[in-house]
């Protein structure tokens, strides 16, 4: 199995999911790191990684944004010319708990061997993501009990450990935890690199998998622990890339992503919806 982690900033948090990584039931056989403009992230990568393999990975800006869309492909990439057959995407403010790797790993074991011919339609698994709170004054979270801690998001299904559930809305995948074979990665293609920064390439890649045939699969027993960090809502320092996105997605699907956001964004007057029904940002928009 490997791990595919891409990063801009955020050390102390890669940091966190190295030493999570570390104390894996089932250790990684190799981990690719992608630092999108951010040259420091490789010798902390090299530095607090386990005994498996590391790969890290550069990539610039594209028109000053963060390309996360290519990142996330260049990291399968890497991890596929290796010889990985299994990847992990792991977002850098996650920390995994202890059976995570393990787990993904044997679930799909388990569904290829209920489907071992060529010809098996994609198949994307996503384990539980739950939410931290601000780790105490003076006390950092590898020193805290994470799952008695941490919060499940309200929008996916609590699943017992051994649970596996079929997705029934591909609109909720996301990217923050996901593993698959690179066979069901290339069926799918991967993430579109037209989009570009903040929002809207996890939600294409979930209706991806579905024109390609391909299922969602809930996993319980493997567990993700999202770092507390400060945010935004509507993420208006996100607006240009947001309503960029958003207009791509609904161009190609014929439906809004979103549109929680969009409209708050027109609340705030940083965007308008044209004539034609596309967005727009406007004058006041940051950046």
């Amino acid at each position: 199995m490997a791990v595919v982690t891409i990063v801009h900033g955020r050390h102390t948090h890669l940091a966190r999911q190295l030493w999570g990584l570390r104390r894996q039931t089932r250790l990684p056989d190799l981990q690719v790191v992608v630092a999108m403009d951010d040259p420091e992230v490789e010798q902390l990568a090299r530095s607090q990684a386990g005994p498996w393999d590391v790969r890290v990975e550069s990539l610039p800006r594209r028109e000053g944004r963060l390309p996360l869309a290519a990142a996330r492909n260049l990291g399968v990439a890497v991890a596929s010319r290796a010889g990985a057959e299994q990847v992990m995407l792991l977002d850098v403010d996650c920390i995994p708990s202890p059976g995570l790797v393990e787990r993904y790993a044997a679930v799909l074991g388990d569904e290829r061997r209920r489907s071992p011919g060529p010809d098996v339609a994609p198949l994307v698994l996503a384990g539980e993501v739950a939410y931290l709170p601000p780790a105490p004054a003076g006390r950092d979270y590898r020193d805290l009990d994470l799952a008695a801690l941490a919060s499940p998001h309200p929008a996916r299904p609590t699943l017992a450990s051994d649970e596996v559930r079929p997705a029934e809305d591909l609109r909720l995948f996301w990217s923050l935890s996901f593993a698959l074979t690179v066979r069901s990665w290339n069926a799918v293609g991967g993430f579109d690199e037209a989009y570009v920064g903040y929002g809207g390439e996890d939600t294409d890649f979930g209706q991806r998998l579905g024109a390609s045939g391909g299922r969602l699969l809930w996993v319980g027993g493997a567990a993700a622990h999202h770092q507390h960090h400060p945010t935004s809502s509507p993420p208006v320092q996100h607006v240009h890339d947001v309503v960029a996105n958003a207009n791509r997605f609904a161009r190609r699907w014929g439906w809004w992503p979103m549109e929680g956001w969009l409209d708050a964004f027109a609340t705030l007057g940083l965007a308008r919806r044209d004539p034609d029904g596309t967005w727009q940002v406007t004058d006041d928009a940051p950046g």
